[in-house]
């Protein structure tokens, strides 16, 4: 276990895509990896978020929204920043890690009924489903038959 690289997904609020990330990565490739997530402005997860993560069996429900100050101090391999904002936006871990930047819009701003919505938690979803399996060097979840 202490060889699996720590992975930390940064977004403002930390409620829906770094949250997602986060299981995402824990799920499928948890032997390699150790996510984790965090944000400048925590707010509590979003309901939405762990509804369309449950719709692949993973469960996010116990997950919570952390503030980068509870991660002080800690070493990260890979900061991850899910923000649609210019990365200036996005909160800054100040580590030697290894730094990505994902562009992707936040679910929680979408206007629209109940299904349009989950439609668009979906699509991030499945965004970060593919960015995160690239970034492993594979296809995340075919091996799970997702």
């Amino acid at each position: 276990m202490g060889d699996r690289l720590k992975v930390l997904f940064l977004c403002v609020h930390n409620s829906a895509r770094s949250q997602m990330a986060e299981g995402l990565l824990n799920h499928f490739y948890g032997d390699r990896y150790q996510a984790f997530s965090a944000g400048s402005e925590p707010q509590p997860v979003q309901p939405r978020a762990v509804r369309v993560m449950a719709e692949l069996g993973i469960d996010i429900s116990r997950q919570r929204s952390k503030s980068l100050k509870e991660l002080r101090g800690q070493f990260f391999d890979l900061v991850v920043s899910t923000c649609e904002q210019a990365r200036g936006s996005c909160p800054i871990f100040p580590c030697d890690a290894e730094k990505l930047h994902w562009d992707l819009p936040d679910p929680a701003q979408i206007e629209g009924d109940e299904e349009e919505k989950l439609s668009t938690y979906r699509r991030v979803r499945e965004e970060l489903k593919r960015l995160i399996g690239e970034m492993v060097g594979k296809d995340i979840g075919k091996e799970n038959g997702q």
